[in-house]
Parts: C-alpha cells; structure tokens; sequence
C-alpha cells in the first residue's frame, strides 16, 4: 500500500505556491464549517488540520506553512473558531504538522498509511507538550487525545487517500 509522491516542491518566489496554498487554505475553511454543524465536531474530527497535511505532502513544506498558519487565523477572523485563546495551540500544532509532512514526504519519496500515521502522532505529541507549556493545563493539552481519535484517523486515511488522488492527476 504505497504510491510514490512525486512532490512539486513551490518555493516561495513561485506565484503558483500562494494559489495552492490558497486553495489548501479554502479547504480547510469549508471542511471545518462543515464539522461545526456537528456539536464539538471540530474537537473530535480535527478538521483545520487536513489540508495542511495533504498540501505540506504533496508540495512540500512551503505551501504547507503558508496553509498551516493562514487557516486558523483567516478561520478564527472569519468565524470566531478558533477562539482566540487556543490559536497559539493550533498554530503550533499546524506548523509541526506541515513541517513533519514535507520532511516525511521529501525523505521517504512515498506514500503509506505508518508514513502518515508518524507524521500525525508527530506532531500531536510535540503539539500536546507544547500546548501544555503554552496554557499551563495538561489535561487541557490533552484534549486532542481524549477527544481528536476520530480526527486523527481521518487525517491519516482520508489523507493518503487524497494524496493518491493527487499524485494520480
């Protein structure tokens, strides 16, 4: 069950790298849009987080920090979630996550479901530390786990599969 990425690494002077980040950024405002409407959806399915993977997988980790960061902040503006207390969490978490995706994915030159699963557990282990250094609370840092299982496995599943997707087009 792998498929090897041929990653389209987009440096930052390439125009084309802000208009996929921007449609990665546009996916990860509809997708949790459509999780709130779910009572703690965002908790549990993780939605912000999905297109930064697959755009950090697929065209590197540039686009993935310009998704990872842009998606909680134009959400939070737009939408009031995330609330602005837990932001610094999520953008931690996010940046992590785009960096752990484009080093897995320009290392390993492939996709697999464990490739995907070591970059999430990644970046939600350092991201629970580092949200617990950040709001003092490790339960509260915790919540991802408690809460997030869901959202993980969909990141990780749904992820390959729409890295497949992409590689195939």
């Amino acid at each position: 069950m792998e498929t090897t990425v041929k990653l389209h690494v987009l440096n930052y002077s390439d125009v084309k790298t802000y208009w996929v980040a921007i449609l990665f950024v546009a996916g990860n405002i509809v997708l949790p849009q459509l999780f709130h409407l779910v009572p703690q959806g965002g908790m549990v399915w993780l939605p912000i987080y999905f297109f930064t993977l697959v755009g950090a997988y697929k065209y590197g980790y540039k686009v993935g920090l310009l998704t990872a960061v842009a998606s909680p902040v134009v959400n939070s503006l737009l939408f009031g979630m995330p609330a602005l207390a837990v932001l610094p969490a999520i953008l931690l978490k996010s940046t992590l996550l785009a960096a752990g995706a484009g080093y897995a994915a320009y290392c390993f030159k492939k996709v697999t479901l464990p490739l995907l699963l070591g970059v999430v557990a990644f970046y939600q282990v350092l991201g629970t530390l580092g949200e617990w250094l950040i709001v003092g609370n490790f339960y509260a840092a915790l919540q991802d786990f408690r809460l997030g299982i869901p959202g993980m496995l969909l990141q990780v599943v749904g992820g390959y599969l729409f890295i497949k997707y992409l590689i195939r087009k």
